[in-house]
């Protein structure tokens, strides 16, 4: 990516550039949701045992965290890709309705 200052639009493009001149064409949506749930997944394990109580194996790092996020955001970019979906529409519309949703909700949690 560019800088620092690249938005979710431009990240978009740049994914969709990098399928069309790279990845020869999207894998099919069923695919990509299968692709997003493993790299969860792959995220899940390594957060376990940084996090959890679970201890790291022979080779594996914590400092795979970035890649395996990376490799989230990347599916999830195809998938909005694909659909039609404003990755930065659909942060700012679901902002808006969580903020109207818990205005005060965590304000008024006795367990925050």
């Amino acid at each position: 990516m560019g800088n620092d200052d690249t938005t979710l639009n431009q990240l978009q493009s740049e994914v969709d550039d990098w399928i069309q001149n790279i990845g020869v064409r999207y894998f099919s949506e069923l695919t990509n949701l299968a692709i997003l749930m493993e790299e969860v997944g792959e995220l899940s394990r390594l957060m376990a045992r940084k996090y959890g109580d679970q201890s790291f194996k022979s080779g594996e790092s914590e400092d795979n965290i970035p890649n395996e996020i990376g490799d989230i955001l990347f599916v999830l970019t195809c998938l909005a890709n694909q659909m039609g979906i404003s990755l930065q529409d659909a942060i700012r519309a679901t902002i808006k309705k969580n903020t109207k949703r818990d205005i005060d909700r965590h304000k008024n949690n006795p367990k925050l």
